[in-house]
C-alpha cells in the first residue's frame, strides 16, 4: 500500500491508524490457526469514523475487516492480507438497559460477560453464551450467530438481535429492526446481517433481547453407560415436563479423561457424560426440577446423577477448560462443528470416531446435545492433506444426515470452499446477491463466507 494511501485515511477519520508490528500481529490472527498481514489497524473513535473508513475503502479499492474479540474459530476476523482491520474492541459502553421492556442497547465491543455483570441488578441476563463469552464480544457474536450451551432452550443470538446499527459497505448508515416488541413490515433486514460475518456492513450498535434472570441454576453431571443412545436420550429429557431444562451438553470419554487428568475436576472418567442446566424459582423448585430429571434418566437405563453444581456456570467454565488442556497436550489440532437433527446424532457420532480412525488421528468430541450439535476435535495439523480430508469427510457426513456444516462458528476461510455444497446453486446466488446489495466493490472482509 503506497504511504500516501494510509495518510488519507489518517486525514480522514480522527481514530488511531496504527503501523507498528505489535498492533498488525495480534490483528492479524483470531481463534483458528490462521493468520493474515493487515498493513494497518484502525480504531475509529465514532460512527462518523466508521463511514470515512468505508468512503476510503471504496476510493482505494483496499479492504477493511471489522474485529472485536477475535475469539471466531475459522478465520471469520483473520484480515486479508494489505488489508486495513477496523478495531472494534473499545466500543464498550453500554448505552440503555430496559428491564421493563427486556432490551439493551450496547456497543459492538462490549463482551458479553461484562454485559452479564451489567445486567445482574436488573435481574437480567443475555442468553447466548458461548465458550468464549469472557472475551467474545456482542458484535462477534451477531458477526457468527453464536450460541452456546443455553441456546438448547433460548436459541442462537439470531433470536435475541432487535436492532442493529450498521454502517454498510455503501457507506450508508441504516437502522434495521426495532425495539418494538413485534412488527411485520416485510422480512426482517436486520437478521440478514446476523451471521454475516462482518461481510454486508459494520455494526456500530446492538439492541438486544434480555431475558428474566433465573434465581438459581443448577448443573449436574450424568454417566452415560455403554451403548446408550444420544439422540433417544435428550429427545426424552428434551419432552420431559417440569425439568427446567436450559442447557443438555455432551462430552466423549476422551474430553472427560482430558479434563480430569489435565484439570483435576471431578467428574468420572471412565466413559461419556451429559452434562446438564436447570433453571428455577429457588433450590427447593431445583431440587424437585433435578428429581424429575432423575426420573427420566432412570426409565432410560441412565443411573443417576454423579454430580450436582449449585452454580452451573462453574460447571460450563470446567467443561470450556477442555480446549486448553488439549492445548496444553497437543498444540495444532482441527476444532470443528457440525450439526445434525436429534435423531441424527448418533450416526454422526458414529462417523467422527470412524473418520478419526480411518486418518489414524485422535478425536475430542463435546458439544451441544439437545441441539444435536457436536464439536469434534481431531488431533492433526490444520493444514495438512490428512485436515483436508477430515474436514470434507465431516461435511459430507453431517450433510449425508440432514445436518449443517456449521452448528454455530460460522464459516470464515476455513469452511468457504464447503458453502455451496450446502446451500446449492440458488441459495448461492441468493447470498451473492445480498453482499453486491450491501458491499458492491467487495471492500467489507474479503475472502469469508462467500463460495469462491
Amino acid at each position: 500500500m503506497p504511504p500516501t494511501d494510509l495518510e488519507a485515511l489518517r486525514g480522514a477519520v480522527r481514530g488511531p491508524v496504527e503501523e507498528t508490528a505489535a498492533a498488525r500481529e495480534r490483528a492479524g490472527r483470531d481463534g483458528s490457526h490462521l493468520n493474515g498481514r493487515p498493513r494497518a489497524v484502525l480504531a475509529p473513535r465514532d460512527v462518523d469514523d466508521v463511514v470515512a473508513a468505508v468512503a476510503w475503502a471504496r476510493s482505494t479499492g483496499i479492504p477493511l475487516v471489522p474485529r472485536g474479540g477475535g475469539t471466531s474459530l475459522d478465520g471469520e476476523s483473520v484480515p486479508a492480507d494489505g488489508a486495513v482491520v477496523v478495531d472494534l474492541s473499545g466500543w464498550r459502553t453500554i448505552r440503555e438497559v430496559s428491564a421493563l421492556e427486556r432490551w439493551a442497547r450496547v456497543e459492538p465491543g462490549v463482551v458479553n460477560l461484562d454485559l452479564q455483570h451489567a445486567l445482574a441488578p436488573h435481574r437480567m441476563f443475555f442468553p447466548p453464551n458461548p465458550g468464549s463469552w469472557a472475551t467474545s464480544t456482542i458484535g462477534g457474536h451477531v458477526g457468527t450467530n453464536a450460541s452456546g450451551p443455553r441456546s438448547f432452550r433460548y436459541g442462537p443470538t439470531r433470536a435475541w438481535v432487535r436492532a442493529l446499527e450498521v454502517v454498510l459497505g455503501t457507506g450508508e448508515r441504516a437502522r434495521l429492526g426495532s425495539i418494538a416488541p413485534k412488527r411485520s413490515v416485510g422480512p426482517e433486514l436486520g437478521e440478514l446481517l446476523v451471521g454475516s460475518e462482518g461481510t454486508l456492513g459494520i455494526v456500530t450498535e446492538v439492541t438486544v433481547r434480555l431475558a428474566p434472570r433465573p434465581a438459581v441454576r443448577w448443573g449436574a453431571v450424568v454417566p452415560v453407560p455403554p451403548g446408550a443412545r444420544l439422540g433417544a436420550l435428550a429427545g426424552r429429557l428434551a419432552a420431559a415436563p417440569g425439568t427446567g431444562l436450559s442447557a443438555l451438553e455432551f462430552v466423549d470419554a476422551a474430553c472427560a479423561r482430558a479434563l480430569v487428568t489435565g484439570r483435576g475436576v471431578d467428574w468420572p472418567a471412565d466413559g461419556p457424560l451429559v452434562l446438564l442446566e436447570i433453571e428455577a424459582d429457588d433450590p427447593a423448585d431445583a431440587d424437585a426440577r433435578l428429581g424429575r430429571v432423575a426420573a427420566v434418566l432412570r426409565a432410560a437405563g441412565v443411573p443417576g446423577i454423579a454430580r450436582r453444581y449449585d452454580d452451573a456456570d462453574r460447571l460450563w467454565s470446567e467443561r470450556g477448560a477442555s480446549g486448553i488442556v488439549l492445548d496444553e497436550q497437543y498444540g495444532e489440532r482441527i476444532r470443528e462443528d457440525v450439526a445434525v437433527p436429534l435423531p441424527a446424532v448418533d450416526a454422526l457420532a458414529a462417523a467422527i470416531d470412524g473418520i478419526a480412525r480411518a486418518e489414524g488421528v485422535p478425536v475430542y468430541t463435546f458439544g451441544h446435545l439437545g441441539e444435536g450439535s457436536l464439536h469434534p476435535n481431531f488431533v492433526v495439523d490444520p493444514t495438512s492433506p490428512p485436515a483436508d480430508r477430515i474436514r470434507s469427510a465431516l461435511y459430507d457426513a453431517a450433510l449425508g444426515l440432514g445436518g449443517t456444516i456449521s452448528g454455530e462458528h460460522g464459516v470464515g476461510r476455513v469452511k468457504r470452499p464447503f458453502v455451496a455444497r450446502e446451500l446449492g446453486p440458488t441459495g448461492v446466488r441468493l447470498l451473492r446477491a445480498m453482499k453486491a446489495a450491501c458491499d458492491p466493490d467487495g471492500i467489507l472482509n474479503p475472502g469469508k463466507l462467500y463460495p469462491p
